[in-house]
């Protein structure tokens, strides 16, 4: 899914430690050769995540400087990119050699037979989920279907963010929020949720928090859910089509009450946009809705490359370069890799979370379960059943 950040900082060097990254099996070695001479990877980020993992990438280009000369990176629309890789392939052309993105592109891309097959047929090469992931990560990782590999992953929200000055007594369930919105019409906000991770996070976490009958189902278990935010809608002046508006209104003292996650808490608050003083809370009834990130490699590229693009997947689930997915917060934690402290972090990392970060964090990601998030045929007709029902003429 798309990260629909506010802005972002250079990614700050500077960590330590050390997983080896291993080599071919004699099998996988026989099957597949290094190239006699460095290779350029062309990468297309379809989610934003490249701002978290661009610095791991240059830095696997700079330690293997005898497997990759160059590496290009090129950003463009999810919506766009099947069907460019489609033709591509059935062109024999591909020139696309490495994707980041959301569930959304790796759901899209495993449906079209895009991506070449990752796991098991090159288990022997990399890393076993079991024994790296986070057990959120994991989860996550299972969605991708061997198609793509997991590479950051937060728990995200919903979570509620709020000027304490403007709202002493914060609501503590859906239905105190309901009651709030009424009482302070136009002062609760949430962007849509088709272009926002705290609007699709809210969407999604509902259906725990509500006690709907099917919260994986939204065309037959949101009952409740469906027509709480018709009523809840009654109460918010517009729909922005991205979250950043939101923390913007929030800061500006527009809004006093938003969709958030742990992210969107920070790294707004890092970069001054929110108010240091803002506090978040959550609903009775809080689930986590997770989130993540990927990496797949079309079919069709280069039999040469190949080999190089398995040892890049590695390379970013090194502990040392999962560290610098902490950035300043906004994917929060970040690593999908377990056994990643903080403390690996860079030191810019760290003082920015130190700083501005939550020290409950903790003990909620620990206290409550967490969700993955629909399939992305539910979430397609999720979002288009909120367009059609809920907020399509309220959006700008």
């Amino acid at each position: 899914m798309t990260i629909d950040r506010v802005s972002r900082r250079a990614l700050l060097a500077g960590t330590a430690g050390a997983l080896a990254a291993g080599t071919f099996s004699r099998r996988a070695g026989a099957q597949m050769a290094m190239p006699k001479s460095p290779v350029t990877i062309n990468l297309v980020d379809v989610g934003g995540a490249l701002a978290l993992v661009q610095k791991p990438i240059e830095n696997f280009r700079a330690a293997k400087p005898e497997l990759v000369s160059r590496i290009t990176f090129t950003k463009a629309p999810a919506p766009e990119l099947p069907g460019k890789l489609k033709a591509q392939q059935d062109a024999g052309r591909v020139d696309i050699d490495f994707v980041l993105g959301g569930l959304d592109i790796v759901s899209a891309g495993n449906e079209q037979k895009l991506w070449s097959d990752l796991l098991p047929k090159y288990a022997d090469i990399l890393p076993k989920p079991e024994a790296i992931y986070s057990k959120g990560a994991l989860d996550m990782q299972a969605l991708g279907k061997g198609g793509a590999m997991c590479m950051v992953y937060y728990p995200s929200g919903p979570l509620l963010e709020y000027a304490p000055e403007r709202v002493k007594s914060p609501p503590g369930s859906a239905d105190e929020l309901l009651a709030w919105a009424k009482s302070n019409p136009n002062k609760f906000l949430y962007a849509r949720p088709a272009n926002s991770g705290p609007g699709r996070t809210l969407l999604m976490g509902l259906p725990y928090m509500l006690g709907d009958t099917a919260p994986k189902d939204p065309e037959k278990g949101w009952e409740k859910t469906w027509a709480y935010l018709k009523e809840l809608g009654q109460y918010i002046e517009y729909y922005p089509t991205g979250t950043g508006l939101t923390m913007k209104e929030l800061g500006d003292g527009t809004r006093d009450i938003i969709a958030s996650t742990t992210g969107w808490d920070i790294n707004p608050r890092v970069l001054g946009i929110v108010p240091k003083s803002a506090e978040v809370a959550r609903l009775k009834g809080f689930h986590w809705v997770s989130d993540a990130q990927y990496m797949a490699i079309p079919k069709g590229v280069a039999e040469e490359k190949l080999p190089v693009l398995l040892e890049l997947i590695k390379w970013v689930l090194r502990p040392d370069q999962q560290a610098f997915t902490y950035d300043e917060g906004y994917f929060y934690p970040g690593p999908a890799v377990k056994d990643v402290p903080l403390s690996m972090a860079p030191a810019a990392s760290q003082a920015a979370i130190k700083e501005f970060g939550r020290p409950q964090y903790e003990e909620w990601i620990a206290g409550a379960p967490i969700e993955t998030p629909l399939d992305n045929d539910k979430m397609v007709l999720a979002f288009k059943r909120w367009d059609q029902e809920i907020g399509g003429s309220k959006t700008k």
